[in-house]
């Protein structure tokens, strides 16, 4: 599996609105369904805030992966997006956000749900991806970087 056949750039927003943890979680979930990612965007809102309060997804070098798993998707789905300024995500290094990654996948999923959680987080240990990121001014230079660094990190192989 890639990143990029589960990621669209109409599921991509640069930059995202909301200015807490709370409404960027909401605005990607939005997204998603807008998108036509859902089946029922409520549910899958709800088990996203339900995983958030348990733990932090804000998992360092300023990203972030809210994720849940919910009857209210049929296949894992994903979106991203980049905050207009730095969100507070309570971080495990304590560093605000500015990539945050969302996944819903239906409870039955695990694996693809896991192994999507493992690629997003060793993209962004390249340090030119995490570069790539951050000069990304739209969502198709933020998806175009996502393709041009899972190819080249080969991070897509099994």
């Amino acid at each position: 599996m890639r990143l990029t056949e589960i990621l669209t750039p109409q599921r991509i927003r640069v930059p995202l609105q909301a200015q807490d943890k709370i409404g960027v979680i909401t605005e990607l979930i939005d997204l998603l369904d807008e998108t036509g990612g859902l089946a029922n965007r409520d549910l899958a809102l709800e088990a996203v805030l339900r995983r958030e309060q348990e733990r932090t997804t804000g998992i360092g070098y300023g990203l972030a992966i809210p994720h849940g798993k919910s009857d209210g998707c049929k296949t894992l789905v994903m979106a991203a997006g980049k905050p207009a300024r730095p969100v507070d995500f309570q971080s495990l290094d304590g560093r605000p956000v500015t990539f945050v990654v969302l996944l819903v996948s239906p409870p039955d999923q695990t694996g693809p749900h896991i192994q999507a959680l493992a690629k997003i987080s060793r993209l962004m240990n390249i340090e030119d991806f995490r570069k790539a990121v951050d000069k990304a001014a739209s969502a198709q230079e933020l998806y175009e970087a996502i393709v041009r660094y899972e190819t080249d990190g080969d991070i897509g192989r099994p």
